[in-house]
């Protein structure tokens, strides 16, 4: 139950209704940037230790973020996509689900991963070890995609696949603006539609594709009402506000489950929100956009609202986030000690490029293995 703008209780059906049969450019929010409620009959009556659970993550998520950053800077770490400014989605958005609800997701939602606990073999995928992407699979979580959007008919697959099985389940997938130009988000959709499959599509909207503005990616007035096409219902929320994604995600996991027939089971959640990094640790944001659009976007900062908003519920004070932050500090350097203890071997590389090594790639091994055994690894890592 939620509470309603009479002071009454809205039901479960009464709350998805009024969230998903809004128009696709009716941008839904709970929060406003400096944390005061603008629409308390969306507020979802949380309890205080779920609120200050979701405040850690996105605080995690952050600090993560910046630690993964740094470790790639010194060479500790592989390419890095960064999640900062997206806190609010991906935290509020998983936070609505079941803990078994699979999710598939692209490669920047990390707080997606938080939220289900990170294993601490997530950061060995950064560092190189394939080991990494395997774990997620224990948290009910797909491994991460580099492909732009080629998740996405897999999700629609396994979500069908439930459905048929009577599997009590949703699909959830993360995704950027930028797959909405792929051919899979278009092919993936169509299916879901056609076959009323329980899945949830979250897009992160985060204004760029890399360096190719939101504008530049369709002429659409939102990606929300890209549904349509499909039969079925497309939302636009702030995904900057965790309160706003979660309500939203809540609805649209209980229409897939709970169908009445009269509408399809898919929803396409457009979460507007900004990507306040680079793309990538190999990219320079400085070269196609303004700073000034970015500290535009800093003054909605979804972790600073939702701190503003739990201090005046009486929910946080300085003592929880102080204890907080001290927590996420020790959890970080003992995630981050435990991966870089790993001994990797670099003939893993070849294991998973295909089902059965083709001629090419064993010569390659081959060849790598005859330079280790004539000059040792030593001299592969010294410096020119």
């Amino acid at each position: 139950m939620y509470p309603g703008s009479n002071g009454r209780a809205m039901s479960g059906d009464a709350l998805e209704r009024d969230l998903l049969d809004r128009e696709p450019n009716d941008r839904i929010r709970v929060l406003d940037p400096d944390g005061t409620v603008v629409a308390p009959e969306l507020e979802p009556a949380l309890e205080a230790e779920t609120l200050r659970s979701m405040y850690r993550d996105m605080r995690f998520s952050r600090r993560f973020d910046e630690r993964m950053i740094s470790l790639q800077r010194q060479g500790r770490l592989g390419t890095y996509s960064s999640l900062a400014g997206q806190e609010g989605s991906q935290i509020g958005s998983t936070y609505a689900l079941a803990d078994d609800d699979v999710l598939s997701y692209q490669y920047r939602e990390h707080g997606a991963v938080v939220a289900r606990g990170l294993p601490w073999e997530y950061l060995l995928y950064w560092m190189g070890h394939e080991d990494g992407n395997a774990a997620l699979a224990e948290i009910d979580v797909f491994p991460l995609n580099i492909s732009i959007a080629a998740h996405l008919p897999h999700i629609v697959g396994w979500s069908w696949a439930a459905k048929l099985n009577g599997d009590d389940r949703v699909g959830v997938a993360h995704f950027g603006d930028g797959s909405t130009s792929e051919g899979d988000f278009h092919e993936a959709l169509n299916v879901a539609g056609v076959f009323d499959t329980p899945t949830v599509f979250v897009c992160n909207n985060n204004q760029w594709a890399i360096s190719v503005p939101r504008e530049r990616q369709t002429a659409s007035a939102t990606i929300a009402q890209k549904a349509t096409a499909y039969g079925f219902a497309g939302v636009q929320v702030d995904g900057m506000d965790p309160l706003a994604t979660y309500v939203v995600t809540k609805a649209a996991r209980e229409k897939a489950l709970e169908s009445d027939g009269e509408r399809l089971r898919p929803t396409l959640i457009e979460a507007v929100q900004y990507r306040y990094g680079a793309h990538t640790t190999a990219d320079d944001p400085d070269v196609y956009r303004d700073e000034e659009e970015v500290e535009a976007w800093r003054e909605k900062d979804p972790i600073d609202r939702f701190e503003a908003y739990l201090r005046n519920e009486g929910v946080l004070d300085d003592d929880r986030i102080e204890a907080i932050e001290d927590e996420i500090e020790e959890t970080l350097a003992t995630l981050v000690d435990r991966a870089e203890n790993v001994a990797g071997d670099p003939g893993e590389m070849f294991e998973y490029a295909y089902a059965e090594p083709t001629p090419r790639l064993e010569d390659q091994r081959d060849y790598l293995a005859d330079l280790r055994d004539r000059h040792g690894d030593g001299a592969l890592l010294e410096d020119e």
